[in-house]
């Protein structure tokens, strides 16, 4: 019989079993009420005004601060607004907390607050309010950002786990494991030097893209635990199988590349730029066209099966591969 945990590990925050477990024995247990739902990042609440109110909240703590394709700042805005945009919400108002470590650069704060106000505008969204805490030498990162978010949700968008169906088809908006594989290089920790640069970036114009279509089912951003740990999160959703094809899903050589070497999935790495999403397979070929202006490499990867199962990876060579649900933390602190 497996023994209970009785201390944190870092696995408890890689979006895998031990960390739903965590949400659910802990805080679930004690906070629970009737407006939150775990296994969405975003909640809805009624408010008095024309549609529903959405709020979610994140924290980021990633090594390096600074990375290619982004930083910890733009990375807060992006990994805020993405969760309201694939919960079918129009992001508009963030709030901000910045923990700082007592000795970090003016120059290096200065660069991480400039990236966040581009990526705000960037995203249609304002930060409205916030706090800021100064902590002691060695007691966090350099710099660590909390935010919550708040947007709306119009009248007639409903996106329901419920809804979905066999033979049900699943999208993924562009290649996956290039956040994680670019942080893992950023670190210098591993002797490899290459020019991947992280996908973070605002989904919003993808999410309302397929908005647009009739059969969306689903929408969800592939960040801890990368594209995975959202298939095992649709067979607890839907109660059934998914099968994904491999040579469907898009990864860049250079994230293939670093993966072999060091022993990695790109499966299971973040992404901060890309939607996963389930359509009525009637409906996934539009929805494809759909997205393609913002989003070109968009794939259709796999589809839900019509009985209760695992994760399938349907392989190029014609066999097939069950892919675990993720226990240990590949890569920690990349968000």
């Amino acid at each position: 019989m497996e023994k209970p945990d009785t201390h944190i590990g870092l696995a408890h925050g890689n979006g895998g079993r031990l960390m739903r477990q965590l949400i659910n024995d802990v805080f679930a247990r004690h906070l629970g009420n009737p407006h939150l739902d775990t296994s969405l990042d975003s909640a809805f609440v009624p408010f008095d005004g024309n549609g529903t109110l959405a709020i979610t909240t994140d924290g980021f703590t990633v090594q390096p601060l600074e990375y290619p394709g982004g930083n910890i700042g733009s990375l807060a805005i992006h990994g805020t607004v993405n969760d309201l945009a694939v919960a079918g919400a129009r992001p508009r108002y963030l709030s901000l907390n910045a923990f700082i470590e007592e000795g970090t650069e003016l120059a290096l704060l200065e660069r991480l607050v400039e990236a966040m106000a581009e990526a705000a505008r960037d995203s249609g969204v304002e930060i409205v309010t916030g706090d800021t805490k100064v902590v002691g030498r060695g007691e966090c990162g350099g710099v660590f950002f909390a935010t919550t978010g708040v947007g709306v949700r119009e009248p007639g968008v409903e996106l329901d786990s419920r809804s979905i169906r066999p033979g049900d088809r699943i999208l993924v908006s562009g290649p996956v494991g290039d956040h994680g594989a670019a942080v893992m290089l950023a670190r210098g920790e591993f002797g490899l030097t290459g020019d991947l640069a992280s996908d973070s970036a605002s989904v919003i114009p993808v999410a309302r893209a397929l908005m647009g279509i009739e059969g969306l089912r689903f929408m969800r951003d592939p960040t801890r635990g990368g594209l995975a740990t959202v298939a095992h999160e649709l067979t607890r959703l839907s109660g059934r199988g998914v099968r994904l094809l491999e040579e469907a899903i898009p990864v860049r050589d250079a994230v293939a590349s670093v993966c072999e070497v060091l022993g990695f999935d790109p499966l299971y790495l973040a992404c901060e730029g890309r939607v996963v999403a389930v359509v009525a397979a009637e409906a996934a070929e539009a929805a494809l066209a759909a997205v393609s202006e913002a989003a070109p490499d968009a794939r259709l990867i796999g589809t839900i099966e019509d009985e209760p199962g695992p994760v399938v990876m349907e392989t190029g060579l014609g066999g097939e591969r069950i892919l675990d649900e993720l226990e240990d933390d590949p890569l920690p602190r990349i968000c």
